[in-house]
């Protein structure tokens, strides 16, 4: 007999026994794919993806509780272990994801191959054979004992290697390759990712072992796949490209850490290599002078102050409408503070288009970038440039008022270190307008 099919909404889990273009629950348009209803099982127990019942029915007073001292493994990469808070927590679930071609697969072998544990790694691909795994494996150098590799996409058989094997840490990849024959036809769909990762997780954390599960991205730079999933993970990580060959994993969600960290790769024929020097990454070393719209800004991400460049350049609007473009600093932030500017110093940006960069392709969300952000506009609309070996950090106030910021110690010692004596800040005896700090970096 035919199964019955429905189509789920991926966004809201509405469903219609019919494809429809919008959802009448959300309003999400094309958001539909196909599954099978709930209902099909015959009994609770055994619908897929059913919860097992793992605490016997028993609660566990607090103080009764026992962290083990080996909670957290070395992922054998600083970086990696930067981003999540200090290491690989035991039985915690990572969701990765990053454009195609990116390294993330790269990433995770690399990372399964140097992981501090005694234990078994295995290494789940529906995407790769196994002799292509091994080909990098081989030109990235690595090999150790106790890593296994699986070319598997149906879940039961999955799960029953790790009743086999008992992993200590698992990779899935990717997470749009599982499959189980009873919850569709379609590798994919909804029904599939949802119960498919329910499946992985709840072995994992029954078994205490840590998963790390990769994810294709959509058009629109987001995870692909039910919302759903960010809330099951533990921790939800971005693999990010930046200007050449930088990679930047950030973390947008992590129970067990920060989730203001940030890893910083180069990506050569080798794989990803760790970045040694992290602070002067994104500088740009010139002879002589600065160009007009140039700030050297310490701002912070995580633990780690770096150095960045600001760049800012504007030219007289085309036919009386201005606009500003800005992708690494939010364009709202942009106007504010050539709107600030204008207000308290009297250039005029109103009939300016407004181009705003940062060098080495980094996004930047710190407040503390946005008197520097003033300073490369205001160079760049006067003409004058920056002298060389002045940093700055501040938040702007709508009032003009320059106020502080977090680190700001740390933020001039890194400055300094790299050969920025003077760094206009607004703490005591600094600057505490706009105007002062004009001022103390041009004398006017």
């Amino acid at each position: 007999m035919k199964k019955k099919t429905v189509f789920v909404c991926k966004e809201c889990q509405h469903q219609e026994s019919k494809w429809l273009g919008r959802c009448p629950q959300c309003g999400t348009w094309n958001a539909f794919e196909e599954g099978v209803p709930a209902s099909d099982a015959k009994t609770p127990s055994l619908a897929v993806g059913a919860p097992r019942p793992t605490s016997g029915g028993k609660s566990i007073p607090l103080s009764a509780l026992e962290v083990k001292e080996d909670w957290r493994l070395d992922a054998g990469i600083g970086e990696v272990n930067q981003v999540l808070g200090g290491g690989i927590v035991r039985g915690a679930s990572v969701l990765i994801g990053g454009e195609p071609g990116i390294g993330k697969s790269t990433l995770l072998l690399q990372m399964a191959a140097k992981v501090k544990t005694p234990g078994r790694i295995l290494y789940v691909s529906g995407e790769e054979s196994a002799a292509q795994i091994k080909m990098r494996a081989d030109r990235l150098g690595l090999a150790r004992q106790g890593l296994e590799i699986l070319v598997e996409t149906h879940v039961p058989v999955i799960t029953g290697v790790f009743e086999r094997l008992k992993p200590v840490v698992i990779v899935i990849d990717s997470i749009q390759t599982l499959y189980n024959p009873d919850a569709g036809d379609v590798p994919g769909t909804v029904n599939q990712l949802r119960y498919g990762c329910h499946e992985i997780l709840s072995w994992a954390k029954e078994h205490e072992a840590a998963v790390f599960l990769i994810a294709h991205m959509t058009k629109g730079g987001q995870i692909a796949g039910p919302k759903l999933i960010e809330h099951m993970v533990d921790t939800v990580l971005h693999f990010e490209q930046a200007a050449g060959e930088v990679r930047i994993l950030r973390a947008a969600k992590n129970r067990f850490g920060s989730v203001d960290e940030v890893g910083l790769f180069t990506m050569d024929e080798k794989g990803l290599n760790e970045v040694t020097n992290p602070e002067a990454l994104f500088l740009i070393r010139r002879d002589g002078e600065l160009p007009p719209g140039i700030a050297v800004a310490p701002i912070f991400e995580g633990s780690r102050a770096l150095l960045v460049e600001i760049q800012a350049l504007t030219v007289p609007a085309k036919g009386g409408l201005s606009r500003i473009s800005s992708d690494r600093i939010d364009a709202s932030r942009v106007s504010r503070v050539a709107a600030v500017l204008e207000k308290h110093t009297g250039l005029r940006f109103s009939d300016q288009d407004v181009y705003v960069n940062v060098a080495g392709g980094m996004k930047i969300n710190d407040p503390g970038a946005e008197l520097p952000l003033a300073l490369a506009l205001y160079s760049a609309r006067t003409g004058t440039p920056l002298p060389p070996g002045v940093a700055s950090a501040g938040e702007l106030s709508l009032a003009g008022e320059v106020r502080p910021t977090t680190h700001l110690r740390r933020r001039v010692k890194a400055a300094a270190d790299l050969g920025y004596p003077k760094t206009i800040v607004p703490e005591k005896g600094g600057v505490s307008r706009i105007q002062d700090a004009i001022k103390a970096v041009w004398g006017k």
